[in-house]
């Protein structure tokens, strides 16, 4: 069975990272010259492909990838740390349980012991610090580039933010740094809060969309290689999506699909956008239903590229003072973002495609 050459479910293999290259040539002069460096952006914006690209890039960097997601406790953040370790290449793996015999931790069992109960559970508090000492040693011992993904989720962790602070602070020009997070206003805040451990330690690198000549380029090679014609369909794509890359992979993988060997796709846009639509309808409705009732109203305002201060917000009953805080959450999770001139609109371009169409203004 032919495999699409448009895949659009969760990170992409470094190989198939397209269109970032003045991103990955940034970031790995940074890495190299031990700038530590933030990197948002929204979710499915492809911060951890770029980041698995840049690993693979850097051949004479050992890197660690740590998954912060959803960590909500010390004991969290110890297990993905010490998964991080064992997840890591062996020039990495070995020295890193070496360091924890000899602080009599065992990485393997890390996660059942924080399982005990509480007279027999060790210290989740002093294990992060440990383990985040730990890091710093290897970096000393190697070259290392360490990655925080949705580094946003520590933040919620009483002090461990802090900790890592302390401990990393004195070793920035040994060990490479990067933190990612797909909430980039509470990201923001993380490194431009006067009250934030991390309080001007990072430079702000920001995740932008695909531009056009990527699109074009990433949809005519792949229908090139599996013997297709593309067409002008890469336009189509780029009206819709705008270069949001997970939303301009999966509508190609629609086209594509409906292009048989030895075809173009022109000519098919118009039933794959329908196709593309009727498959994320449930989604989109239930992603819209999540929101309050003012961030409801909101996200219709930006979606049909009007201005909660404008006369679509009075035909909403909206007011300016709830449209400004419902605007704020919205931009800090990450579902509005900025673009380049300034003006606010939905992020996920298939939301607003969806409103424009169910609840237009």
């Amino acid at each position: 069975m032919e495999v699409s050459p448009f895949p659009y479910q969760g990170p992409l293999p470094p190989d198939r990272v397209r269109g970032r290259d003045g991103l990955l040539q940034d970031l790995a002069e940074r890495v190299t010259e031990r700038r530590v460096t933030a990197l948002l952006g929204p979710r499915r914006f492809g911060k951890t492909s770029v980041l698995r690209r840049l690993a693979a890039d850097l051949t004479e960097v050992s890197t660690i990838a740590i998954d912060l997601f959803g960590v909500q406790t010390h004991a969290d953040a110890v297990v993905r740390l010490s998964s991080a370790m064992q997840a890591a290449v062996p020039s990495i793996r070995e020295p890193a349980v070496e360091l924890s015999v000899e602080a009599g931790i065992d990485l393997g069992g890390l996660q059942a012991k924080l399982a005990l109960s509480p007279a027999r559970r060790p210290d989740a508090r002093a294990l992060f610090d440990q383990l985040v000492q730990m890091l710093v040693t290897l970096g000393r011992r190697m070259p290392l580039l360490l990655v925080f993904d949705e580094f946003q989720s520590l933040t919620t962790v009483d002090g461990a933010t802090a900790v890592l602070r302390t401990r990393l602070q004195h070793h920035y020009a040994d060990v490479g740094l990067i933190f990612a997070g797909s909430a980039p206003s509470a990201m923001r805040d993380v490194f431009t809060r006067h009250d934030q451990p991390f309080f001007n330690q990072a430079d702000l690198v920001t995740i932008e969309p695909l531009d056009l000549a990527a699109v074009h380029a990433i949809v005519v090679d792949g229908f090139a290689d599996t013997g297709r014609d593309a067409g002008s369909v890469a336009g189509n794509l780029f009206d819709l999506t705008g270069g949001h890359p997970q939303r301009t992979m999966r509508a190609a993988d629609q086209v594509w699909r409906l292009t048989g060997p030895g075809e173009s796709a022109d000519g098919r846009w118009g039933r794959a956008l329908t196709r593309l639509r009727d498959a994320e309808a449930g989604v989109l409705a239930a992603t819209y239903d999540d929101l309050t009732a003012t961030e409801k109203k909101v996200v219709r305002i930006y979606a049909n590229g009007g201005s909660i201060y404008g006369s679509a917000a009075e035909r909403l009953e909206l007011s300016p003072g709830a449209a400004n805080h419902a605007r704020d959450r919205l931009l800090a999770d990450g579902k509005l973002r900025h673009r380049d001139e300034g003006d606010i609109v939905v992020t996920d371009p298939l939301l607003a495609d969806w409103l424009v169409r169910r609840l237009p203004l």
